[in-house]
């Protein structure tokens, strides 16, 4: 039996959770390599509850870090199957973690970097309710590999929450061609999405793409009130 995920949280700065935002953590890292980006927007989103769950698989290239999925890099379907055998997991954590605040669904915003925003992305789309909005650093929207792979994860979307890519211009572990390639997928499968692009920026978030990230965040929620 799958051990139930867990990570470090922050209250909400109003003391009462209206909003929660669930960061997913990129390969090789854990809960704690994101949690502090909710201390960067508590201003912002004062009634936002924040966690951070470390991902269920030890990571073998990193001993104290962790993975939501294998990455070996010799077979082109495996973030495919990756995501798929991760999801469950990661709805059932959703799907708790909102009723220890007793939010409804649409309360719910994804933040992920990397492999967490394939995590994002793929569990975010096929959730019963769609969250206010999912903002994905430096990762892909997953596809299988096969011909015809776009459009057997396009009839599998059931809800349409609004999307916001953040990618670093030199971006070198997963390209900046990968936010093309991801938003003209979702734009395809009628998912509204925007882009931003940090100019000079590796794999990672700099000031202003997290500015926009916080942002856009403001706006989903502020359109759910």
């Amino acid at each position: 039996m799958a051990v139930a995920l867990d990570g470090p949280r922050l209250a909400p700065r109003s003391g009462k959770a209206r909003q929660l935002v669930v960061f997913l953590h990129g390969y090789g890292a854990d809960g704690n390599d994101l949690i502090a980006l909710g201390q960067e927007w508590q201003s912002l989103l004062p009634d936002a509850a924040f966690v951070s769950p470390h991902a269920p698989e030890p990571c073998p290239g990193a001993p104290m870090g962790r993975q939501w999925f294998e990455l070996t890099f010799r077979d082109p379907d495996e973030r495919w199957r990756g995501v798929n055998q991760a999801r469950p997991l990661l709805d059932a954590f959703l799907d708790a973690e909102l009723a220890r605040h007793g939010l409804p669904g649409e309360a719910l915003a994804l933040v992920g970097f990397s492999q967490g925003t394939m995590m994002s992305l793929h569990t975010g789309l096929r959730r019963a309710t769609a969250p206010a909005a999912i903002v994905g650093y430096s990762g892909l929207y997953v596809t299988p590999e096969e011909e015809g792979g776009p459009e057997r994860a396009q009839a599998e979307i059931r809800v349409r929450p609004p999307i916001l890519l953040v990618h670093g211009t030199e971006d070198n572990l997963i390209p900046v061609q990968g936010l093309f390639v991801s938003a003209q997928l979702l734009a395809m499968a009628e998912v509204p999405v925007e882009w931003h692009l940090s100019p000079g920026i590796g794999h990672g978030i700099d000031g202003e793409g997290l500015r926009h990230g916080g942002l856009f965040l403001d706006r989903a929620f502020a359109r759910r009130r």
